[in-house]
């Protein structure tokens, strides 16, 4: 069997390969070869692009309830930019009618066309086109009510006629359609043209040389949640955002890569919240602070991993509560549970939410070993024992009493005024929505203060020794990453301040490290003690 030093090495080993196979991936997307023989001015094997040539294009923006069109009929024209400059970015807003099947939970599509100045699209052989719906369907997001005061009477009648539909998906409005166009003059090699980008591409021969005529792409990653409108059946019109930018030949295949991952996170079973939530990490930060992202993202997967193996290891091994606060434990079981199920109610990303199940599964795990429990199965009724502590753990529980005793006088007042503050003044879904809500923001809140217990019992007992140092410095590591991430991934404003709580409290517990010196006289966090190993060696000699 490998040992623990080795499976470790093992694991770092396989993440450093698994990053470097990655920027290989990544330099092969942003990067694309040139045809070599364009540099000799020769024509032949080289795709040549129509823009070199400067036509003078014009933009048109068709809307229809048909997913394809032949001709002029039954189609609306929304936008139509004349004289378009490819190098111009623009953004405007236009109304669009919505037709009565559209409003029936139809689809309504968007045709983009780039043709040439002066000639229909559909009578121009040299025209580029793309397709993109501008409906969707969603589940609607719950109304949120004040739990006192309630609803009036027509506000019940209405909930109550949509009780049944709010679980089933409606038609929304995709109120943004952005475009882009490659303005690179680049010369691809028609032997080796990238997959991703040939599916854009529409050739044309022109005389002995090949052209490829301009590449225009809808950037899907731009519609987001937050910008989709519930269709209602008197609607007639609604607004769309019509916004443009150039984009050049790198940014466009990693555009394609993350538009098709994020459509296949979707066929996996990922809702359009949770997609939206990947998307976001994409569409607002620029590729710089992306790739810094990406390595975080890494090193965070690795501590994480690293700190759930050295804390299950920990308490595995744990044979004695000594100089561990049993309060702490059961504190940071009941946050870690509340804390999942507020971001479940929340409809957190995916992200976020698998992380914190299974932190919540391990702490319970803990709770198990702190108390000493077993538990027997009498036919179908479970039976639970709590083993008996000894006088050094007994010494412990009374720090630890002693700690919450005076910590309870500031806590639950605090709490409860702010559980009766947030029932007057703030709305919510529901009575269990309000609970969740009043523990996770008292966790949130006041949470650190339940780390005192376990300061005071270190500083009653002037030792650190017993404390799982291995996992702290990885959990440390993934504390000043969860700081970065803070600021990048969706998540309720009370879970982003949490992240930076947690950075004052590792570092009071370093300054208890270097306050309290070794001593090998005190037991480790396996109940153990250097003094006590040298004198099992000596005996077994």
């Amino acid at each position: 069997m490998l040992s623990r030093s080795s499976f470790t090495s093992l694991v770092v080993g396989v993440f450093a390969v698994y990053v470097v196979h990655t920027c290989w991936v990544m330099y092969g997307i942003v990067y694309t070869r040139p045809c070599p023989a364009a540099a000799d001015g020769a024509a032949g094997g080289c795709v040549w692009p129509y823009l070199a040539r400067r036509p003078k294009l014009q933009l048109s923006v068709y809307t229809t309830t048909r997913s394809s069109i032949g001709a002029e009929s039954n189609i609306d024209l929304v936008l139509n930019v004349e004289d378009f400059d490819i190098e111009s970015k623009f953004e405007r807003t236009v109304n669009v009618s919505v037709p009565k099947k559209t409003r029936n939970n139809g689809t309504l599509y968007a045709f983009v066309f780039l043709h040439h100045a002066g000639i229909l699209p559909w009578h121009d052989g040299k025209q580029v086109h793309v397709v993109s719906p501008l409906t969707t369907y969603m589940v609607p997001k719950p109304e949120e009510i004040n739990l006192l005061t309630g609803e009036s009477a027509t506000q019940q009648i209405e909930a109550e006629k949509q009780t049944n539909a709010l679980d089933e998906p409606v038609s929304h409005w995709r109120s943004r359609l952005t475009l882009n166009v490659m303005v690179e003059d680049f010369v691809f090699d028609g032997s080796s043209l990238p997959a991703d980008v040939h599916r854009y591409m529409k050739m044309v021969q022109l005389g002995k040389t090949v052209h490829y005529l301009p590449i225009l792409f809808i950037d899907q990653l731009s519609n987001r949640v937050k910008d989709l409108m519930v269709i209602n059946r008197s609607t007639t019109e609604l607004p769309l955002t019509v916004s443009y930018d150039k984009i050049s030949l790198g940014k466009l295949r990693f555009w394609i890569h993350m538009q098709d991952a994020v459509y296949s996170l979707q066929q996996f079973g990922f809702s359009e919240k949770d997609a939206d939530e990947v998307k976001g990490i994409f569409v607002d930060t620029n590729l710089y602070f992306l790739a810094l992202t990406f390595f975080v993202a890494a090193f965070h997967l690795l501590f994480d991993f690293l700190a759930f193996k050295n804390d299950i290891s920990f308490w595995k091994k744990k044979r004695s509560m000594i100089g561990m606060s049993t309060k702490a434990v059961l504190w940071r079981c009941f946050s870690t549970v509340v804390i999942f199920l507020f971001l479940l109610d929340e409809q957190t990303s995916l992200l976020v939410l698998i992380p914190a199940g299974v932190g919540a599964v391990i702490e319970l795990w803990k709770v198990k070993k702190a108390l000493k429990m077993t538990i027997r199965w009498q036919g179908l009724r479970p039976k639970f024992q709590f083993g008996a502590y000894n006088d050094s753990e007994k010494k412990t529980e009374e720090y630890d009493a002693q700690a919450m005793k005076y910590l309870s006088y500031l806590l639950y007042p605090l709490c409860i005024g702010g559980a009766g503050y947030s029932l007057l003044n703030v709305k919510y879904k529901s009575w269990y929505s309000w609970l969740i809500n009043s523990f996770v923001n008292g966790v949130y809140a006041f949470g650190f203060l339940f780390m005192l217990p376990q300061l005071f019992v270190n500083y009653k007992m002037k030792s650190v020794a017993h404390l799982p140092w291995k996992a702290f410095t990885y959990k440390a590591f993934n504390t000043f990453i969860d700081d970065i991430f803070a600021f990048i991934i969706t998540m309720p404003t009370s879970h982003r301040l949490a992240c930076f709580r947690d950075d004052v409290v590792f570092l009071v517990y370093l300054y208890q490290r270097w306050l309290y010196p070794v001593d090998k006289s005190r037991v480790n966090e396996y109940g153990e003690s250097y003094e006590e190993k040298l004198k099992k060696k000596a005996h077994r000699e």
